[in-house]
């Protein structure tokens, strides 16, 4: 395998899916110089709480994704985000399917909460459509138009309430992109190596291709952490991303004709 660089600002976030401490703090400590950030959801925070999101920062010193997808009435949402704030997550998100009075107070609490612990605001995503979710899995729910329009409609009234990004699959990346402009956030989920199983995901791409359509951050757990090298794992997707940037902007030949 090549020795090509990495990227300069690393997109991988790594999902350490698990309840266990000691962990996702060795997998915090050993993936730190080969991954751009951590994301912790509902299982670790449940059995760890804030106490344990504390000690994975600690032991990598990486920005932290707080994925806990509050979806409740405004006031409850915003509590509970001004009070995530005292964890300083770098991202932090919310249920958009909870409508637009609920992201605004969310995107109020942000700058509450920042300012009363001193820290630096969380970029607040609203999730669209999860992507273990289908067509039919949709329609099942009762929303009978496509995936696609489902999630453009979400993404659109996140941006309108006043959100830094959502959470989309990779399948939407370039349609958001190009509805939304350059500084929206897209965050996603749903990707996978060509080399790693696809679990449980329903809407996949591979790192390079969901980088390529215009994601910010890509989401990557078990395919690094379900290995038997993570680093190794972190740093063989970190070179794809090298090497699909490069192709997609090759420098200029100095000796080609103009």
């Amino acid at each position: 395998m090549s020795d090509s660089p990495a990227p300069a600002i690393n997109p991988v976030y790594c999902a350490l899916d698990t309840d266990d401490v000691a962990q996702a703090t060795g997998l915090a400590a050993r993936l730190a110089d080969h991954v751009g950030g951590l994301k912790l959801g509902l299982q670790f925070f449940t059995s760890a709480g804030r106490k344990g999101v504390t000690q994975v920062r600690k032991a990598s010193e990486l920005p932290i994704f707080l994925d806990l997808k509050f979806h409740d009435i405004p006031n409850t949402v915003a509590g509970a985000v001004r009070a995530s704030c005292a964890l300083r997550p770098s991202l932090l998100t919310v249920h958009a399917a909870g409508g637009a009075e609920m992201m605004k107070a969310a995107a109020r609490a942000a700058d509450d909460g920042a300012h009363l612990h001193v820290a630096r605001r969380p970029l607040i995503l609203g999730v669209t459509v999860l992507t273990s979710l289908d067509q039919e899995d949709l329609s099942a729910t009762g929303i009978d138009h496509p995936v696609d329009d489902q999630v453009r409609r979400l993404a659109e009234l996140a941006r309108e309430s006043g959100l830094d990004g959502v959470v989309c699959s990779p399948h939407e990346v370039a349609t958001l992109r190009a509805d939304l402009g350059r500084t929206f956030k897209l965050v996603v989920p749903g990707v996978r190596p060509e080399w790693a199983a696809g679990g449980d995901q329903k809407r996949v791409m591979t790192p390079a291709e969901a980088l390529l359509a215009g994601a910010d951050v890509l989401v990557i757990g078990r395919p690094i952490t379900a290995s038997g090298d993570p680093p190794r794992a972190a740093q063989r997707i970190a070179q794809e991303l090298a090497s699909a940037s490069a192709a997609a902007c090759p420098l200029p030949n100095p000796d080609r004709e103009a």
